[in-house]
C-alpha cells in the first residue's frame, strides 16, 4: 500500500470514528467503511487506489446531511442521497489533494462516489456491486424484520438492479435467499 493510499485511508476512517451513531460498538461510518474495504478486497483484490478509496469512503460524515432535514417522499430522499454523494466526494478529494494525488485520479474517485456512469463505468459499477454485497451481507436481515415483504422485496430488485450480472450471479452462490427474493438476482 502506497503511503498516501494508508495517508487518505487514515483521514476517512479518523472522520468517519466522530459519527455520533453506533453500531456494535463502533462508529457506524467506520465500521461501514471497514465492511467496504473488506468486501471490496474480497471481491476485487486488484482494485486500484481510487477504487480503495472510494469503496472507504462510501459514508464519509454521512451523518452530517440528516435525511430528516429533507422533505419526506422520493424526491426529498433522492435529493437526500445526490448530496450526500456530493458531499463525500468533496471531503474524500480534498483527502486524496492532501496526500499529493492528481486531479485525474481525484476526479475519477468523485465519479465513483456521486455513482456517474453506473453500468458504464467499470469502476463505478465496481463500487455498486461493493455496496451491494456489503448490504446483503450486513444490513439486509435487519433491514427485513423492520419492514413488510412488499418493502423488502421491492428493496431485492432495486438492488439487483444495480448490480453487473456477474455480481447478481455471484450472490446468489454465495448468499442464501428464499427463493422468491433470489428471483430478482436472477
Amino acid at each position: 500500500m502506497s503511503d498516501k493510499l494508508q495517508q487518505v485511508l487514515d483521514a476517512i476512517d479518523a472522520a468517519n470514528a466522530k459519527d455520533p451513531r453506533m453500531d456494535e460498538g463502533k462508529p457506524e461510518a467506520l465500521l461501514y467503511g471497514e465492511r467496504m474495504s473488506e468486501e471490496l478486497s474480497r471481491l476485487f483484490p486488484e482494485a486500484c487506489e481510487e477504487l480503495q478509496i472510494a469503496a472507504r469512503g462510501q459514508h464519509i460524515e454521512r451523518w452530517v446531511l440528516k435525511r430528516a432535514d429533507y422533505p419526506e417522499g422520493r424526491v426529498g430522499y433522492l435529493t437526500w442521497r445526490k448530496d450526500l454523494a456530493a458531499h463525500h466526494a468533496t471531503v474524500v478529494g480534498g483527502m486524496m489533494t492532501d496526500a499529493g494525488y492528481d486531479a485525474e485520479s481525484v476526479e475519477e474517485t468523485g465519479k465513483m462516489l456521486r455513482k456517474e456512469g453506473i453500468k458504464r463505468n467499470e469502476l463505478v459499477q465496481a463500487l455498486e456491486d461493493v455496496i451491494c454485497f456489503v448490504f446483503v451481507k450486513w444490513y439486509f436481515a435487519p433491514f427485513a424484520a423492520k419492514h413488510p415483504e412488499e418493502k423488502v422485496l421491492d428493496i431485492v430488485k432495486k438492488t439487483a438492479r444495480k448490480m453487473s450480472a456477474d455480481a447478481r450471479a455471484r450472490a446468489l452462490r454465495e448468499f442464501d435467499l428464499p427463493e422468491h427474493l433470489a428471483a430478482a438476482f436472477m
